[in-house]
């Protein structure tokens, strides 16, 4: 999923962060699923998350992982 709601990875982990500490869903309103060309509203139930990776570009690089 590549997702605009943020300025960096730092900003999107602290979300992260904050949602599984309050044990409640992280919802995205820039975000893009499979690479499809629009952009949706999404809510992530991080409960059912294993792992995360949070990276500003969409490449094979594997970025930091929550």
């Amino acid at each position: 999923m590549v997702c605009g709601d943020f300025i960096g990875e730092g900003e999107a982990l602290e979300a992260v962060a904050h949602a599984i500490d309050e044990h409640r869903s992280l919802v995205l309103n820039e975000a893009r699923y499979e690479r499809e060309p629009e952009e949706i509203g999404v809510v992530l139930n991080l409960a059912n998350v294993v792992s995360m990776r949070v990276s500003k570009t969409d490449g094979a690089w594997p970025g930091r992982y929550l």
